[in-house]
């Protein structure tokens, strides 16, 4: 399988060459040898074929170098570990491979939305974790494989703990994730072909439709959740909806844009910042989120 982003190659370790390397030496180096032996020995004893991870596996992946992985470390999850394997699904499109982009484009649709089912509060990742995938390689299509592992992996350096909080939510929070994530989903997942307004009209129209119907949703479960700063963010994004859905109608290029800056302006992750506090949710807007709504 391969993973799509820093790929993590097989390396494995032998205990027995630890061993063997100890030879007439000080009895603290035979003492560090051998605990290292051991280590290398658990590491082995650890490895896991890809093919066989499991939704909440956290894992080390064996190297750095890009191309096809074969097997990772598994290690409990309060050990430091850099990944965790989020959610997982089975690829359906006939007999023939997709391809390398096909089965790319299928984890970036996919493993966003159910990642979220399992971490759905995607502001309480720990820092420097992003959503990593798994994905069947031509060969291993030609075996069977259609799983795809979605895993939430730390670019640089480890993290402790497991990523499953979704058990752990109170249902007016479960809700509130759940349309909140449908709003932003809404927003990159329909991002228009060109770059400018002017060259593709009909794509930020629809764009913006979705983005207002998604909101539409928000604001109705909102209704339902009480508390003073959550009902500030009703009315705050009752408004954006508004805004998105004169884009989604607007006649030509001038129009989408007199309404798509308080439209765009109405969802920026710091205006819910009070509301999840009071919510009992993180409250830290994540790095990339911050950029692109600093402009």
């Amino acid at each position: 399988m391969t993973l799509r982003a820093p790929y993590r190659s097989l390396r494995g370790i032998s205990a027995l060459a630890a061993l063997l390397a100890i030879g007439a030496v000080g009895c603290s180096e035979v003492s560090d040898a051998v605990d290292g032996a051991k280590d290398g020995a658990k590491k082995v004893a650890r490895q896991r074929s890809v093919f066989s991870l499991d939704v909440g596996d956290c894992y080390n992946p064996n190297g750095k170098a890009e191309g096809t992985a074969y097997a990772v470390e598994v290690v409990p999850c309060d050990e430091a570990h850099e990944g965790q394997v989020v959610a997982e699904f089975a690829i359906d499109e006939g007999k023939e491979y997709p391809g390398d982009d096909g089965v790319t484009a299928i984890g970036d649709e996919r493993c966003p939305v159910e990642a979220q089912k399992y971490a759905p509060d995607t502001w309480a990742l720990p820092k420097g974790v992003s959503l990593f995938y798994y994905t069947p390689t031509k060969e291993s299509w030609a075996t069977g494989d259609r799983a795809v592992s979605c895993t939430y992996t730390a670019e640089k350096g480890t993290f402790k703990g497991s990523l499953n909080t979704a058990k752990s939510l109170e249902p007016e929070q479960t809700t509130y994730l759940k349309d909140s994530n449908a709003v932003y989903e809404a927003l990159w997942a329909n991002q228009p072909e060109k770059d400018t307004v002017e060259d593709d009209l009909a794509g930020y129209k629809a764009q913006a439709k979705a983005v207002a119907a998604a909101l539409d949703t928000h604001v109705e479960g909102l209704g339902g959740i009480e508390g003073t700063e959550v009902g500030k963010l009703r009315a705050t994004l009752t408004k954006a909806a508004g805004d998105w859905k004169k884009a989604a109608n607007a006649a030509d290029a001038d129009a989408f844009y007199l309404a798509y800056d308080p439209a765009f302006t109405g969802i920026d992750p710091n205006k819910s910042v009070a509301a999840r506090k009071e919510l009992g949710l993180a409250t830290t807007v994540p790095a990339d989120e911050a950029e692109v709504w600093a402009g």
